[in-house]
């Protein structure tokens, strides 16, 4: 097992980052500079990685015998004793004199080095992630350790870095080498049922959302009528069913943005979209009367963007005559037409009558599960090893694209990452084919699958030659 060391200034949120890898809050965390003090070390996990992290007190000038400067001589050996370190900016605060200072430091102690921009989300965010770029240090990895962004870019640049520990051999004379064979482990999930299960339900105007609703709660909780656009807030409620906690989510109904010319429907139109955003499971409510029109396919696709797990419900389903036929034309029409999200849950509904609602919770808590569930790093690696097999991909140039081997780097969507040769040139069209392969295979019904290609390189490479 392998160490990093988290290096920086102070409060550019290293404990943060230390937390988040360990996924324990080990480190003490506060606004105010120079909390951590002694260097602290736990067991990090990042996909298939384990490593050793360790946190470090900031960075700082001082006399030896000062506070600043025993602190200073701690991070020092942490540096001394780590395989690779993590030198970490505020990107929100810019580049500061200190951090140019003690690049030069860490520039002269011959490791491998990962320039982490720190606290990028949003837009101040971002460009302090460029500016990282003065530094010298190669290409900022952007990341958020408060919100868990970035973290894929990290995994690969670790892979990068580390590429004799991680399993990944970047020179030319292994650039066929079979792909790294790994322990067998179990699979597992990221489902915790202890916390509330928030759900959102959306739709078109008048598609029967507050009543469906109401329904399931057995209370008339939400304002209801003929009239279309009668909820304007995204009101959420408490709920339990069963042992089970839930959080129901009723949104405005979304209509296509040149429809909408009032300003406060464009407020609740927001509105009912952040609360999208922020579900772990969306039920999309269609009139079975008036099924798959075109903003109910915007609304599916904006769901898949946004990686929550999806079910369809068909509501007004009392109305519907030859009810067999009508259910199987629509979820053939579904797998169609939803070709990213194939297999998701379509299941008829009436809040007029209550019926299909079981059917509708059931459905909500199996892809909930799906959209949380991690497979097993040697079980990829075998499908991966028949796909390739009975379907290489294509050659470029005349030479052959290598797949390596293939990790999940995370659940809630299920995210992968494939490993190998001039991935770049990898078409769309055989990207597609690993996705369905993995969703068929693994069972992934209803639920986003993310897929990022990353091409092995020895960075140390250019090292080499010019020693040589």
């Amino acid at each position: 097992m392998f160490t990093i060391a988290i290096i920086g200034r102070p409060n550019v949120g290293k404990s943060t980052l230390f937390n988040r890898l360990v996924g324990k809050k080990l480190a003490l965390v506060d606004d105010r500079p120079g909390v951590t003090r002694d260097r602290r070390e736990g067991e990090a996990k990042l996909g298939d990685l384990t490593f050793t992290i360790v946190d470090t007190a900031g960075l700082e000038e001082g006399e030896a015998q000062s506070l600043a400067g025993r602190m200073r001589a701690q991070t020092e050996a942490a540096v001394e004793q780590a395989d690779a370190i993590f030198f970490m900016v505020d990107a929100r605060a810019g580049i500061m004199p200190d951090d140019r200072f003690f690049a030069n430091l860490l520039r002269r102690a011959d490791k491998p080095l990962i320039l982490i921009a720190n606290k990028a989300e949003g837009r101040g965010g971002g460009a302090g992630a460029l500016e990282a770029f003065d530094l010298g240090l190669g290409e900022p990895v952007p990341l958020s350790a408060e919100h868990g962004d970035g973290f894929s870019e990290l995994y690969s640049a670790i892979c990068e870095a580390l590429p004799e520990l991680t399993g990944i051999v970047g020179d030319e004379d292994a650039a066929a080498a079979e792909p790294k064979i790994f322990a067998e482990e179990e699979d597992g999930s990221e489902l915790d049922v202890t916390k509330p299960l928030r759900i959102a339900i959306i739709g078109r105007p008048n598609a029967g959302k507050s009543t469906l609703l109401n329904r399931i709660l057995g209370e008339d909780r939400l304002l209801t009528g003929p009239e279309a656009g009668i909820t304007r807030d995204a009101i959420g409620v408490d709920f339990t069913w069963g042992e089970r906690k839930l959080k129901l989510f009723d949104t405005a109904g979304l209509r296509r943005r040149a429809r909408v010319e009032d300003k406060l429907e464009k407020l609740a139109g927001a509105d009912g979209l952040r609360a999208a955003k922020f579900a772990e499971v969306v039920v999309l409510l269609i009139d079975a009367t008036m099924p798959f029109e075109k903003q109910d396919l915007t609304l599916a696709d904006l769901v898949v963007r946004e990686g929550r797990a999806l079910v369809i419900a068909l509501n007004k389903w009392d109305l519907i005559e030859d009810r067999g036929t009508k259910l199987r034309e629509l979820r053939e029409e579904a797998a169609r037409i939803l070709q990213q999200v194939k297999g998701v849950p379509v299941v008829p509904v009436s809040g007029a009558t209550g019926e299909g609602i079981p059917a509708l919770i059931e459905a909500i808590f199996r892809v909930h599960e799906t959209w949380n569930k991690r497979i097993a790093t040697a079980k990829l690696n075998r499908w991966l090893a028949t796909a390739i097999d009975q379907t290489p991909p294509p050659a470029v140039a005349g030479r052959r694209i290598k797949i390596r081997y293939i990790t999940q780097l995370r659940a809630r969507p299920p995210y992968f990452v494939i490993f190998g040769n001039q991935l770049e040139h990898l078409p769309e069209s055989y990207k597609r084919f690993l996705m369905n392969g993995l969703r068929q295979t693994f069972d992934l019904p209803g639920v986003p699958i993310r897929l990022s290609t990353k091409t092995s390189e020895n960075p140390y490479a250019e090292r080499r030659s010019k020693r040589g």
